[in-house]
């Protein structure tokens, strides 16, 4: 399940740096930044979104680097923290769908 639209978010990888997010799931995040990031590389994230408290993912993994965008897979995320991701996808999605209506 994507949002309809697009819209960034700041986040703080908690050792690495700070970025944008532009697209996540259940399983991964889409991110921007100039963080020095490599394919295989583990990490932690702490995202901070407008509607919601923190979310942070105890590891996620690096699968793509493209330039300053990559991506991360969700590795180790608490079971509150993952239905919270849940619950926040589905908000933004009705949002979005909201706003094109």
């Amino acid at each position: 399940m994507q949002p309809c639209e697009q819209r960034p978010t700041e986040f703080l990888s908690l050792d690495l740096g700070q970025g944008t997010v532009w697209n996540f799931s259940l399983s991964g995040w889409k991110l921007s930044g100039d963080v020095p990031l490599q394919v295989g590389q583990t990490c932690s994230l702490t995202v901070n979104l407008p509607i919601e408290d923190s979310i942070c993912v105890a590891a996620a993994i690096v699968r793509w680097v493209r330039g300053q965008e990559f991506g991360l897979e969700t590795l180790a995320i608490e079971k509150q923290t993952h239905s919270r991701v849940e619950h926040v996808i589905k908000r933004l999605v009705e949002e979005s769908c909201e706003n094109i209506e």
